[in-house]
């Protein structure tokens, strides 16, 4: 005969048993779902960490980025997103429209020259002129500083037409214009050290801040979109209306830079007295100093279209 008390000892131990099983049980279907979860949140982490890769990949960056940027666009500009730079008396009947690069060595000999001879004309109210400015070069040459050196022409712009003038005349200048092949106008310093020849940019904050944040940067892509705009797909050129001047060339010949700049000066003159006429002399109407004082807002420029 059993004993009832070894009976329910028995009985306790199984129950025991059983209850540990169970908590085995549920502790080991725990484990199992706490190691799917994590497998699917480092599933989850891998896809969302390539996506967030992917997209990134995808966005644009730099020059390509600026397009999609808030477009800014400097004061003494108008037209549609300030692309029309039209400088001078705005009592001038006449509009000369001038296109550059300022990578360009052409013009930057041009400007070298006969570069006085045109802001003279400007400054005396002969004519107004329309500045295109280009950045073909870069894409030609490789590298950012026709874009970098144009979108810091836009704070300089922002400052003044004479700070523009006079910005645009010392990038171009001996002193600092470097060769097609060398892309120094692309940093920041380089064109803050030009920039400290201006009177009205050497100090200024603001100019500065613009230029290291590409303020203008959109800006400066919406001028590049001008590309081929009446027909110019070359530097430096020179328009009135719809007709192309002519600048008469310098033929290959032994001298000094002083003869070659004479004879380019000699030759812009040629070409801008048969198409406007002998010069007025003494004339007043313009900003002096070869300065602008640019378009009144809401004035209709009469060489905007194509």
């Amino acid at each position: 005969m059993s004993n009832p008390d070894n009976q329910v000892s028995r009985q306790a131990a199984r129950e025991r048993i059983r209850a540990e099983r169970e908590r085995e049980k549920k502790r080991a279907r725990l484990r199992r779902q706490l190691v799917v979860a994590a497998s699917v949140i480092g599933v989850l982490a891998v896809a969302g960490g390539v996506g967030f890769a992917v997209v990134k990949a995808n966005q644009p960056t730099g020059w390509e980025a600026a397009k999609e940027a808030k477009l800014v666009t400097p004061a003494h500009t108008q037209g549609k997103n300030g692309t029309e730079i039209l400088l001078g008396d705005r009592n001038a009947k006449e509009t000369l429209e001038v296109f550059e690069d300022v990578r360009c060595p052409a013009c930057a000999a041009f400007e070298q020259s006969a570069g006085k001879e045109l802001l003279k004309d400007l400054g005396e109210g002969r004519f107004k002129v329309r500045y295109t400015m280009y950045t073909f070069i870069d894409g030609a040459s490789g590298g950012e500083g026709s874009k970098k050196a144009l979108s810091a022409l836009g704070a300089a712009l922002n400052v003044g037409p004479d700070a523009f003038l006079k910005y645009k005349s010392a990038l171009y200048s001996a002193k600092y214009h470097p060769d097609e092949r060398e892309d120094l106008y692309a940093k920041d310093s380089e064109l803050l050290k030009v920039a400290a020849d201006v009177p009205e940019l050497k100090g200024n904050k603001a100019f500065e801040a613009a230029v290291r944040n590409g303020t203008y940067n959109r800006w400066a892509m919406e001028m590049t979109a001008l590309f081929g705009r009446k027909g110019v797909r070359g530097t430096p050129t020179f328009m009135h209306g719809d007709k192309k001047l002519v600048l008469p060339e310098i033929p290959p010949q032994q001298m000094t830079q002083e003869q070659y700049n004479q004879l380019a000066r000699a030759n812009f003159r040629k070409m801008i007295d048969k198409e406007f006429g002998p010069a007025r002399n003494g004339g007043q109407n313009g900003a002096q100093n070869g300065g602008g004082q640019g378009i009144a807002p809401g004035e209709k420029d009469p060489t905007s279209g194509s």
